[in-house]
């Protein structure tokens, strides 16, 4: 049986709280100059320029992409076949307190939700997954609460239409506006549980861009983007630049469809150990 330290575990996440918070990834970029390009309005095209121009000097200053960086999300997959040494999450939560600390990157977490007297580096939140093999993969979401706060669950009655689902999908687009800093990332998660659904949605955030879209996924995006909100709410047509969507069966009661929002500066990096 393979085994791993929980320092490399540490090191691991350090590295990529950097990689997450100072650099987008390719696909990101790829698309915004790919919007930027299309755009016929003239204030969107200064707002994606505008963007563009702010990954760059990031990258090349090595600073944060934006001043909110995030409540980080840790997607962990672990091989069946793998020993760890150490508490994992306890070796996740130091990483992103050590990596945040390293890199001056703000302290956006309230320990206590209620009183919000303090507030810290961590904890993050987790989810874990056991896949097969001997493998550890680690995948960080700083996600800003800009839009995090325009996330929305409803659940649908089993008998609703496919339209009914649209409309709620694209009218959560609509409620956020221009205050989750588009052009957005739209993660929708259909089926499973209220929680799980809204798990499915951000994890679909995580998906290539470079996959090919659904029929649904694709309707979703001309509709979003007919919406004419434009980046920054200042009009034109790129609203959003992608849907992605995840299912999972559920209970032949109910229909549980959550949807998660990203800002255009959607942060994600991976590591697999």
């Amino acid at each position: 049986m393979r085994k791993i330290k929980a320092a490399s575990i540490i090191q691991a996440v350090i590295v990529l709280v950097k990689q997450a918070n100072f650099l987008l990834p390719k696909d990101v970029l790829s698309a915004l100059h790919r919007a930027y390009r299309s755009e016929k309005n003239s204030r969107a095209r200064t707002i994606l320029k505008a963007v563009l121009d702010n990954a760059a000097y990031a990258k090349k200053e090595n600073l944060a992409i934006c001043q909110d960086t995030g409540m980080p999300v840790v997607f962990v997959e672990i091989g069946q076949d793998l020993k760890i040494s150490g508490n994992l999450k306890s070796a996740i939560n130091k990483g992103i307190e050590e990596g945040y600390k390293k890199y001056s990157l703000r302290n956006s977490i309230v320990i206590d939700p209620l009183h919000r007297s303090k507030s810290g580096f961590s904890p993050c939140i987790i989810h874990i997954d056991i896949v097969p093999g001997d493998k550890l993969k680690l995948v960080l979401l700083p996600k800003g609460f800009g839009c995090e706060n325009k996330s929305q669950l409803k659940m649908f009655k089993p008998t609703a239409s496919l339209q009914e689902i649209k409309d709620f999908i694209v009218g959560a687009v609509k409620n956020a506006g221009p205050d989750a800093c588009p052009p957005y990332f739209v993660g929708v998660g259909i089926g499973g549980s209220a929680d799980y659904s809204g798990i499915l949605a951000k994890k679909a955030l995580l998906a290539s861009l470079g996959v090919k879209r659904s029929p649904l996924e694709k309707d979703l995006l001309k509709q979003i983007n007919a919406t004419g909100i434009g980046p920054m709410g200042l009009g034109g047509k790129t609203t959003a630049l992608a849907v992605k969507i995840l299912t999972y069966p559920t209970h032949i009661a109910g229909l549980p469809v959550s949807v998660n929002i990203s800002c255009h500066a959607l942060r994600i990096a991976e590591a697999v150990l």
